[in-house]
């Protein structure tokens, strides 16, 4: 699953289909954070800058602003974690997804890590 993902030093995700990216957060990240509570993320049609906080995830341990990998317009974002945020616990790359956003800049991407990168990056710990 992993292998076609990029990953921010954040511990987001970022999987790219055509002009459009999906954005999670990592099985290490979550994991790091500890049973999610709540998700505050933009709204549809909201821009993001690369690099700038977009939301916030608050778990059991802490809030964490969540910082934008990628520069873009927001699509969509994933309702189902108004009611159910333990699903970025339970399933992070694939029903526990944050949003879709429109690239704005598609070069941004070969700015994150590769898989291996990640890896590295937190420890060996990513599992997927």
């Amino acid at each position: 699953m992993a292998e076609h993902l990029k990953f921010t030093e954040d511990h987001l995700w970022v999987r790219v289909n055509g002009k459009r990216a999906r954005i999670g957060l990592s099985d290490y990240g979550q994991d790091e954070l500890g049973e999610v509570i709540a998700v505050e993320l933009p709204d549809e049609g909201d821009s993001l800058e690369k690099g700038e906080s977009f939301g916030e995830i608050e778990s059991v341990r802490t809030i964490s602003d969540l910082v934008a990998p990628i520069s873009g317009r927001v699509l969509a974002t994933n309702s189902d974690l108004e009611d159910h945020p333990a699903l970025v616990n339970d399933d992070p790359y694939r029903e526990g997804w944050l949003m879709d956003v429109e690239l704005s800049d598609k070069d941004e991407i070969e700015e994150l890590l590769d898989p291996e990168e990640y890896e590295e990056f937190s420890g060996g710990e990513e599992d997927e």
